[in-house]
């Protein structure tokens, strides 16, 4: 199980190495996404907050990147934050998800990125419910529920 020492050190030292990499040129992927889609998954846009139901949904399932459908998190470990995106404690996997050191907008904050083909997720940080006390802040554009398990 990750913490928050584990993610720092990830933004600090580098990432695990991805199972594989999906790469596409900006014109690549316009043409598979919608332009809010591009906006936030390429250009590291954020949406509004509640502007999705997926913060309500919690149906069994995995949650992937919406541009490469790499799983990314199990529906298991969703909660609700209040915040107005969806949360979740862990990744499905270690070498699904990269940690960028962010320092836009005067803050200090960690950014969560595919691992696979570098999508924006949205931010990680360190005020989620026990065991792991992280709290992996996503777009609800980043994400695709896959399957019901």
């Amino acid at each position: 199980m990750l913490n928050w020492n584990d993610i720092i050190k990830y933004a600090n030292q580098g990432n695990p190495t991805p199972p594989k990499r999906v790469e596409k040129t900006p014109e690549e992927w316009s043409k598979l996404l919608t332009e809010e889609e591009f906006r936030i998954t390429r250009l590291k846009g954020t949406e509004r907050a509640h502007s999705s139901d997926m913060c309500s949904f919690f149906e069994p399932g995995k949650y992937a990147c919406k541009c490469c459908n790499t799983p990314l998190f199990y529906s298991s470990e969703k909660f609700e934050s209040g915040t107005g995106w969806p949360s979740f404690t862990q990744p499905v996997a270690i070498e699904n998800v990269a940690y960028i050191k962010d320092v836009t907008f005067g803050m200090v904050r960690v950014e969560i990125t595919c691992n696979i083909c570098d999508s924006h997720l949205g931010h990680v940080f360190p005020d989620g419910p026990a065991p792991s006390g992280l709290r992996y802040c996503t777009n609800a554009v980043s994400l695709v529920k896959t399957e019901n398990i």
